[in-house]
């Protein structure tokens, strides 16, 4: 092992602790890692860009401006409104209620959005039926982490998977990943409801508050709305197709996004592009470069090799490990990093003779995906609703998250393990 290599692993490991630490903001310090692997020789900045996956970043910009607009024509709120009034506003069914809404939401939006769309609506119905927002807010962190994870848009590893292997299309994640996920979905909803069932009482005054409430209400632009949702169906349209149209994701996402900027005028320009969250796109930039320093050094074909002798260059062995190791890795560590580090290993791995890859990318996305749900760092989201609801006065902290999150994860790995192996290596 050269210089050049235990350099290219000092600045990797140095710059994981600084993120997992969490005393400097984790953009920062990705980018810092990957400037110096430029700086320091260990990559070029030609070969820097080289590894820079632009159509994860082109998708997740594309998919950010068209959210922002539409959340200025109020329909995510309305939505939360009419579903709060269509069960009577009794709060076992609007638990199911709003986990389905967030969960639908974190498959074709991305779950951070989703769920400050989410909260706000959350804690005002939750005030108005005079029950804790608790139970809600944790149902919506477990189910915008698993319904994120049925299609290629709901997660970022899933969109980095999405784009670094161009076999797999949009409906390949739907069908392979959404029939995990329903059962998954269905069992969380089962346990929440059980857990949460005495808690989740009111009284018959605060229900009738919820039925008179005007959902109508909430929607403040109706032109802005109709131009949204014809862009947005036409975008989600065009992530079906865009393997037969011979187009990246990126191009239908930014395609979608400079539409409805035409559509909407130059007024919405600027808030778009304020809404975009640059801080999460210099981060993969940052990661992007720091993982391409470990693949020039030859340290990721190392690692797959030390995989690949550890499981016999056996499939079924490979691809649990994958799964498992993914799953506790990003209950403790950021997904995004974890990710970025597996995908170019997987690849070497089938270089070095592991003939089918699909159950092991398969594994990889439920693993990183679900594995959000052990802990409250596990996932962007998780630390974004924890923070609101703190500044509203109901902390949710670690070890209370913690109690259910890690049985749910473990409960989504065990029925993934079940699902991977009949489906995949039977």
């Amino acid at each position: 092992m050269g210089n050049e290599s235990l350099l290219a692993i000092g600045i990797f490991v140095l710059t994981y602790g600084l993120i997992i630490a969490e005393k400097i903001h984790r953009t920062i310090i990705a980018m810092i890692g990957g400037g110096l692997m430029i700086v320091l020789g260990i990559v070029s900045q030609h070969v820097a860009l080289a590894h820079i996956d632009f159509n994860t970043l082109g998708l997740l910009i594309g998919m950010m401006i068209i959210v922002s607009i539409t959340a200025e024509t109020g329909l995510f709120k309305f939505i939360a409104l009419w579903a709060a009034k269509k069960v009577g506003g009794r709060p076992v069914a609007l638990l199911v209620v709003f986990s389905l809404i967030t969960a639908l939401g974190s498959s074709f939006l991305d779950n951070v959005t989703t769920v400050l769309l989410m909260v706000p609506v959350t804690f005002s119905i939750s005030r108005a039926l005079k029950v804790s927002p608790i139970p809600f807010l944790i149902s919506e962190i477990l189910m915008s982490n698993i319904g994120g994870t049925a299609t290629m848009i709901g997660d970022p590893p899933n969109i980095m998977i999405g784009s670094a292997v161009k076999s797999l299309s949009f409906m390949d994640f739907i069908t392979n990943l959404a029939p995990v996920i329903i059962i998954i979905m269905v069992l969380t909803l089962l346990i929440l409801r059980f857990i949460y069932r005495k808690q989740l009482t009111t009284t018959d005054e605060a229900r009738e508050q919820i039925a008179a409430l005007d959902p109508s209400s909430e929607i403040v632009d109706r032109l802005l709305l109709i131009k949204s949702l014809a862009v947005l169906l036409l975008t989600i349209s065009g992530f079906f197709l865009h393997q037969a149209l011979g187009l990246e994701t990126a191009t239908v996402a930014l395609m979608g996004a400079f539409l409805l900027l035409l559509l909407s005028g130059e007024k919405q320009l600027e808030r778009a592009f304020h809404q975009v969250e640059w801080t999460t796109i210099f981060f993969f930039v940052g990661l992007f470069v720091l993982v391409g320093g470990l693949e020039e050094t030859g340290m990721i074909r190392l690692l797959a090799e030390q995989v690949i002798q550890l499981t016999g260059g056996n499939l079924a062995p490979a691809t649990f490990l994958i799964l498992w190791m993914s799953g506790f890795a990003s209950a403790f560590i950021d997904n995004i990093p974890f990710v970025a580090t597996m995908i170019p290993l997987i690849q070497d791995m089938g270089q070095m003779g592991v003939n089918d890859l699909e159950p092991i990318w398969w594994s990889l996305s439920l693993g990183a995906c679900l594995g959000g749900n052990g802990m409250l760092i596990g996932a962007s989201a998780n630390l974004i609703v924890a923070g609101l609801s703190g500044k509203e006065g109901y902390p949710i902290t670690f070890l209370r998250f913690m109690k259910i999150g890690l049985p749910v994860m473990i409960l989504s790995l065990v029925i993934s393990t079940v699902y991977i192996y009949f489906r995949y290596l039977t």
